[in-house]
């Protein structure tokens, strides 16, 4: 009988990567910064069909510099950095107090393609995260409102309750304010945009800086 490795195993062998023919990247045609290529690929995503392309993996540490990663969603980027959202008493927003900096992952199958992001992390102003949860659907309000994210769970009859409690709230006060709401801004020093190709030719282009503050970018490109 086959053990769930061995299943696991011919699942993985039967997986074909380049569904589709990449698109052509050329490195020196593009922008001095990255926020421009970022915008570009994301509408190129969009328009390819890519599913949920502004989801993307967020990368802490926690107090003993072990790494977490989860999935969340992105709320915009300008330039200041790229911006996410969730309480600060969430095991994330605890983990961005004590050690304040991070990585994201976007993954666009649909076009070949990764963008990396990572550096330090500031906390929006109050006015910008109550505008941000505002903005949000009545479902995210009440998610906001339920709270105790990652904490011990009793029961599903536990979440149930407190979650329908949370949806009366949200559908009756849609204006509900959540003080522990907060966007947080990565300030890219380093944003890496990842074009693949079938013959394993990756093209890797690196924007680099020294600190958030520095108006000036290098581009280098990496080994795949």
């Amino acid at each position: 009988m086959d053990t769930p490795a061995d299943i696991l195993d011919t699942l993985l062998r039967g997986q074909r990567p380049w569904q589709s023919e990449p698109p052509v990247f050329d490195p020196a045609d593009t922008p001095g910064e990255p926020l421009p290529l970022f915008v570009a690929w994301f509408a190129e995503a969009v328009e390819a069909g890519q599913p949920e392309p502004h989801t993307l993996a967020l990368a802490t540490v926690d107090a003993d510099d072990a790494p977490d990663v989860r999935t969340v969603t992105l709320r915009g980027a300008d330039a200041r950095g790229w911006r996410v959202a969730t309480r600060a008493d969430s095991r994330k927003g605890r983990q961005l107090a004590a050690s304040p900096r991070a990585a994201l992952g976007f993954h666009w199958p649909a076009r070949s393609r990764q963008i990396r992001v990572r550096g330090p992390v500031l906390p929006a102003s109050p006015e910008e995260s109550r505008a941000d949860l505002r903005a949000r659907s009545t479902g995210a309000l009440a998610a906001a409102l339920t709270g105790r994210q990652s904490a011990p769970l009793g029961s599903l009859d536990e979440l149930a309750r407190a979650s329908a409690e949370a949806w009366r709230t949200a559908r009756a006060e849609p204006e509900r304010d959540v003080p522990q709401w907060t966007v947080y801004v990565v300030a890219a020093t380093e944003v890496e945009f990842w074009q693949g190709d079938p013959g394993r030719r990756h093209v890797r282009l690196v924007y680099r800086r020294p600190s958030p503050r520095s108006p000036e970018w290098t581009r280098q490109l990496l080994w795949p």
